[in-house]
């Protein structure tokens, strides 16, 4: 789900005293939270046809309004320095928000935080690499995605030996089109073999065994995303340690389902941490699904949820 830049004076540090909760929420105590964050930007520099973001473009006004909630966001998680609570971030745009410098920036200092655990982005990579130097890049990570048609195969595998060359951590995954094996088989071939290719079954479309065995070879972990997890009344650390934070910073227990656990910003949502079973038949999403307590996809991933990294790769 990875989908233009105005200058920037960087983020935000900090927020009023009256804008951030005390250190001992409603919730009682510390929190280890996982946020997904996903604010207004909405525009992408690559036309794929199956994403309705493609070749989009936000006005001014619109960037403007994204930057300005980025910048509240970031300032929230930096203030909670000294309250107790660590925190892990997986920014998840509609659009691509590495080519804007106002997500750099905010990848960048999250990073050098001391109480946040990983700070991740879902990108299509085209922005430029140079910046990841700045960053404490023990702490941030790139979930990557190859868009076939969209990229030359030669300028995407250059920025990957940039990222080895910085020693930055990444996965990166292909659409399981079938126009796209070929590709996905070529760009597995001559990646490092330190890199997870991950592979996300097309929306909507079967797979044959012959089909899954394909892509199977190239992401042995494919499986969990072939078929849609059936998660109605099962157990989800979504609304209890994992939540989905909007621009203006209303709270969910994840992208997928809409009801409003409170408000990030006056601390509403902290009372309302609870484990809770999942309200829908199904769920069809890795950011949905890795979080299902059903599946043994925390210790797949132990150590690389967020960045979509196995544990033993």
């Amino acid at each position: 789900m990875t989908f233009l830049g105005m200058p920037s004076a960087g983020p935000a540090t900090g927020l009023p005293a009256t804008d951030l909760p005390s250190a001992d929420g409603p919730a009682g105590g510390p929190l280890d939270l996982s946020l997904l964050y996903r604010g207004p930007l909405a525009s992408c520099d690559y036309d794929c046809p199956y994403c309705p973001f493609a070749k989009r473009r936000d006005t001014p006004g619109q960037l403007r309004a994204d930057r300005a909630a980025l910048e509240r966001f970031t300032g929230w998680v930096a203030g909670r320095a000294g309250t107790g609570d660590t925190v892990s971030v997986l920014f998840t745009p509609w659009g691509e928000g590495l080519v804007r410098s106002w997500y750099r920036r905010a990848m960048i200092e999250l990073s050098r935080l001391p109480h946040v655990r990983r700070v991740a982005v879902q990108t299509n990579l085209s922005c430029r690499t140079g910046w990841l130097a700045e960053a404490d890049l023990t702490a941030l990570a790139l979930w990557v995605t190859y868009h076939p048609g969209q990229v030359d195969h030669d300028r995407f595998l250059a920025k990957c030996r940039e990222l080895d060359a910085l020693g930055a951590r990444y996965s990166i995954g292909v659409v399981g089109q079938p126009e796209h094996l070929a590709a996905a088989r070529r760009l597995r071939a001559e990646l490092s073999p330190a890199v997870y290719l991950w592979i996300n079954a097309a929306e909507g479309r079967t797979y044959t065994d012959a089909e899954a065995a394909d892509w199977t070879a190239l992401d042995p972990h494919f499986g969990f995303s072939r078929h849609a997890h059936p998660s109605a009344g099962r157990p989800c650390r979504t609304g209890e340690s994992v939540l989905s934070v909007d621009g203006d910073g209303t709270v969910r227990r994840c992208h997928f389902v809409r009801e409003e656990l409170g408000n990030l910003y006056d601390g509403s949502y902290r009372p309302r941490l609870a484990p809770r079973p999942c309200p829908l038949p199904v769920c069809d999403c890795h950011i949905g699904y890795v979080h299902l307590e059903t599946l043994p996809l925390y210790d797949v991933f132990a150590g690389g949820v967020l960045e979509r990294i196995p544990h033993t790769w």
